[in-house]
């Protein structure tokens, strides 16, 4: 049976894009009408559509552009693309777009994050809820019928676009030269890399860029610190300046320092947060509720006012609009900002510690060493069932301590004046995440263990 006809889109539909299994749990026949409510809701005349190197791509985003086509809509195909170079696609055609991408997932996932005109995000409270009751309506009664005049497909390379707005925000002509090691992790980063630091007075050393969707090297998921070894063994290797990871579709960038190390996506979050202020002469900063404590205190530092809202892009990206803010961070390594129509490039954070570190005199840690004043977990997952009933115990169990207070903004977050923790469920996996954070390492450790006995062995 295909996986349009007995579709559970609850399956599929999270909380700000679409990502499932293919083709078991959706394929091109669902696709198609996801372009056709696509249009519908977002009364598009016209969209763009991308893709990445997963080998379920090409033909999924054909078959979400005869859907749009079929409603009317004439649909721009960039092809290959980064994440972020869809949302610059949809900024600069100011078209509504949809990425065909499922991120750092294993090979079998595929998924579409959509957007409106200008990169504004569909989610779940911003269109993704009628997307999905319109294409649930259409697998029980028949799709529509076609509109009289189709729309028309058309492909376009924005290749060129793309890399020459990012390189028009961040001033790189002065800096020293550097030795840069990049592991795209067989996804995007090997399509976006080259043509971005081409121009750049780098000596790049590339890792991983053929596109190739199975991900034979490792999964191209930088958050696991277990798929960085590799780009850190290579920089102490090369004598490197510094070391630059990228996810699947190439919207996160994590970074590591001149020793192998990793550097804290808080401690990036601040790094750039400063670069910006200074740009602008102030501004809000966003940060989720689970980036470091240094965050809000560094941006408080340089004249800006810190702002916290919940983890994910479609929230983040609400609350840049709502707010005016000029860039945001999360601990996720997303890094979003307002010369970007509000979106996500991690691209765009990378050039920024490119520029910071060519104009600093000293290595990569030292400039970064600034940034990071506390002693912090990482996330760290476990794979939990009953994230309800696990995440009620640990509650209990800190309930009745002295000077404990609860946020319950997004997950859990238990916190005193020495530590926070934050507990939180995935979007989309059974899986709980932890953060934690504290004034030493030791009451770090200690804490992180406790949770996590609490968590895994309730």
């Amino acid at each position: 049976m295909a996986a349009s006809s007995a579709a559970d889109l609850s399956q599929i539909v999270k909380a700000y894009d679409v990502r499932g299994v293919v083709p078991d749990q959706w394929d091109e026949s669902l696709a198609e009408l996801f372009g056709s409510a696509f249009v519908q809701v977002t009364d598009a005349d016209a969209i763009v559509v991308g893709h990445d190197m997963r080998a379920s791509s090409p033909g999924l985003s054909a078959a979400f552009a005869r859907g749009a086509a079929a409603r009317g809509a004439d649909v721009t195909m960039i092809g290959l693309c980064s994440t972020d170079q869809l949302y610059s696609a949809s900024g600069q055609l100011m078209l509504p777009g949809a990425m065909f991408t499922a991120s750092h997932n294993p090979a079998r996932y595929n998924g579409i994050k959509m957007c409106r005109a200008g990169a504004k995000p569909v989610g779940r409270d911003t269109g993704l809820k009628e997307i999905r009751e319109l294409v649930e309506s259409w697998l029980a009664s028949g799709a529509p019928e076609p509109v009289d005049v189709l729309g028309s497909v058309t492909e376009r390379d924005t290749l060129d676009d793309y890399s020459s707005h990012l390189l028009s925000l961040v001033d790189l002509a002065t800096i020293r030269p550097l030795k840069v090691v990049v592991d795209a992790g067989n996804g995007m980063g090997g399509h976006t890399v080259p043509k971005v630091f081409a121009s750049l007075p780098v000596e790049l050393v590339p890792m991983y860029f053929e596109l190739d969707g199975t991900f034979p090297n490792h999964e191209a998921n930088p958050l696991d610190p277990e798929n960085l070894v590799d780009l850190q063994k290579r920089v102490r290797a090369e004598g490197a300046d510094i070391g630059l990871a990228f996810d699947g579709d190439a919207d996160r960038c994590f970074v590591v320092d001149e020793r192998g190390e990793g550097v804290s996506p808080s401690a990036i979050t601040a790094l750039v947060a400063a670069r910006e202020l200074a740009k602008n002469g102030g501004g809000v900063i966003i940060h989720n509720l689970i980036t470091s404590w240094s965050v809000p205190e560094i941006v408080r530092e340089h004249g800006g006012t810190p702002v916290c809202t919940r983890v994910g892009h479609s929230f983040i990206k609400e609350e840049m609009a709502r707010s005016g803010a000029i860039f945001g961070g999360e601990h996720s390594a997303h890094y979003y900002f307002r010369d970007f129509w509000n979106a996500d490039t991690g691209m765009l954070a990378a050039l920024h510690v490119l520029a910071a570190l060519g104009t600093h005199d000293g290595p990569l840690s030292d400039l970064v060493g600034r940034y990071d004043r506390y002693a912090a977990s990482g996330e760290i997952n476990s794979t939990v069932e009953d994230q309800v009933g696990r995440t009620a115990a640990v509650r209990e169990a800190f309930a009745a301590r002295e000077g404990v207070t609860f946020d319950t903004l997004d997950g859990l977050t238990v916190a005193t004046a020495d530590w926070w923790f934050n507990l939180r469920p995935s979007n989309t996996e059974p899986l709980l995440r932890l953060n934690v954070e504290a004034r030493d390492e030791a009451t770090m450790s200690a804490l992180r263990d406790e949770v996590l006995t609490l968590v895994r062995n309730g």
